[in-house]
């Protein structure tokens, strides 16, 4: 291609009778004798039905984060909003209404993301909860239970000599319920995201 000029060049792409039906995504490439190389993502749809499924897995409290992992299940791409609620011995000490979340979840992708929870209670046993929903009806409820315990404090009144640093937690996991049946549309390697204050 001469300088200043512009060719356009037609091509096609064949989708494998296996492909499951929904939203694919994939890049074009080019590359000049020199080595350099531009590309442009593309989006298509594979014919099918659409089918809007996730699920919400592995929830811990790890700190002062709570953990978890999205699949989408379905066979479109799905932009998720997050509601999180912890119940405490005493009442309430968690409560974040649905927002949305900066993440794209193309079908059959796992993410794992963590929400901050600042200001945790040093002492209590909390009932965490996580619902998640999408456009199209996907909607899932998944939670744990976490205890803390000051054990700082605690191994000091008991005179055991050796104080202990900062507070102990036990998470206990609980799945969610799944998704709708044969939704699952596979589960390649999850890439990781970490959301803090809900920034990718």
């Amino acid at each position: 291609m001469p300088a200043r000029t512009r060719a356009d060049v037609p091509f096609t792409i064949t989708v494998p009778d296996t492909v499951a039906p929904g939203d694919l995504a994939g890049t074009i490439g080019a590359r000049d004798g020199d080595g350099h190389r531009a590309t442009v993502r593309i989006r298509l749809r594979a014919a099918g039905p659409a089918l809007a499924a996730l699920t919400v897995e592995h929830v811990a409290v790890r700190g002062d984060r709570i953990t978890y992992e999205l699949v989408n299940r379905g066979t479109t791409v799905l932009a998720p909003r997050l509601a999180v609620h912890g119940e405490g011995v005493l009442g309430t000490v968690l409560d974040r209404a649905p927002r949305a979340l900066p993440v794209r979840l193309e079908p059959g992708r796992r993410l794992r993301l963590s929400e901050p929870w600042p200001g945790r209670p040093a002492l209590d046993a909390v009932e965490v909860r996580l619902t998640v929903t999408a456009p199209g009806g996907a909607h899932d409820t998944a939670g744990t239970s976490a205890r803390f315990v000051p054990w700082g404090p605690l191994a000091a009144g008991t005179g055991g000599g050796a104080a202990l640093a900062g507070g102990a937690l036990f998470t206990v996991r609980r799945r969610g319920r799944r998704g709708p049946e044969g939704a699952d549309v596979g589960e390649p390697p999850y890439a990781s995201a970490e959301l803090t204050g809900a920034v990718r």
